[in-house]
């Protein structure tokens, strides 16, 4: 099995093949020694660029963790300390990077489709980290990643995703995968939080109206956050309101099956979307998806690095 993309700009241009040549060699990263992982060297010389137009604590320090692991020499961008502020293009600041000889640029923009916008100017690999309500590729990775070590199969594996689907790349992704690999995702949020065309994102996907019934019988049950932030207005009657009517607490968890784990990409709001008791809970696995990241993460910096080197030749 091979891996012959420069860039990764999304979910919907991996074959199920792709997705899990990344998960078997992320496999390889998780399970060396620490300190061989952080000695591995095997992009020593290399660049990567972390640019990043919006917040992120867990996407953009995984990244650069794992590219620093890999050897690699990591620079962070925002536009804060950028030359954005004095107008400069998203294209131009890239072509500028590229000048310092960037080998893959990490790119967070609020943008949909900005990633694919700049890999057809770019000569570095482009990894999307997330672009607007669009996709978050590396995200659904580390998920399936994670379900996967918690010894899960995903065919016929059933995924409730709950929350604000509407504004969620997280979700978009997980759709795309999930369902890519057998698994029967079911989508539910308020109606307001819903895409007109739920069952549209990806191959088996539901939607659900009722939490309860979302949840029931799950072997995952993944919460997501209302997106504040991308809400172009109120769009819930009120936080607590949220709570009652779409919340993850112990009551509904129970729905799920015995072994069901529940996960979430972060940031958490306690006591809206997740009760802080299930989120801290036994079979919570949220600290495992950001270990994961890690590995997921070096893996697809080093195959990226790589298919640009053979691309060259």
């Amino acid at each position: 099995m091979t891996w012959n993309h420069r860039h990764l700009l999304g979910i919907a241009h991996l074959s199920p093949g792709d997705i899990l040549h990344v998960l078997d060699a992320a496999e390889g990263w998780f399970a060396m020694p620490r300190a061989e992982a952080k000695n591995a060297r095997v992009l020593n010389g290399r660049t990567v660029v972390n640019l990043f137009f919006e917040s992120s604590t867990r996407t953009r320090t995984s990244f650069e963790v794992a590219g620093k692991r890999l050897g690699a020499d990591v620079v962070n961008v925002s536009p804060q300390t950028s030359s954005v502020t004095k107008g400069e293009t998203l294209l131009d600041t890239v072509r500028n990077l590229q000048a310092l000889r960037a080998d893959v640029i990490v790119l967070r923009h609020p943008a949909s489709g900005a990633p694919d916008f700049i890999a057809a100017h770019a000569a570095a690999g482009i990894v999307n980290a997330g672009d607007g309500a669009h996709e978050h590729p590396t995200q659904a990775l580390l998920d399936a990643f994670t379900i996967r070590r918690h010894g899960k199969v995903f065919a016929n594996l059933v995924v409730a995703i709950c929350g604000d689907i509407l504004h969620s790349r997280v979700a978009r992704s997980n759709a795309l995968l999930l369902g890519a690999l057998g698994a029967h995702v079911r989508l539910c949020g308020p109606l307001t939080l819903m895409p007109r065309a739920a069952e549209a994102l990806g191959p088996n996907v539901r939607a659900f109206r009722r939490i309860d019934d979302a949840v029931d019988g799950a072997d995952v049950v993944m919460v997501l956050r209302i997106q504040n932030e991308r809400l172009g207005g109120a769009m819930i009657a009120s936080a607590g309101e949220y709570a009652r009517t779409f919340g993850l607490d112990a009551r509904r968890l129970g729905l799920a099956k015995p072994d069901a784990i529940v996960m979430h990409p972060g940031p958490i709001n306690r006591g809206v979307e997740i009760d802080p008791n299930v989120a801290d809970g036994e079979r919570s696995v949220i600290l495992d998806q950001v270990e994961a990241g890690v590995a997921v993460r070096m893996a697809v910096l080093e195959k990226l690095v790589h298919a640009g080197d053979a691309a060259r030749q």
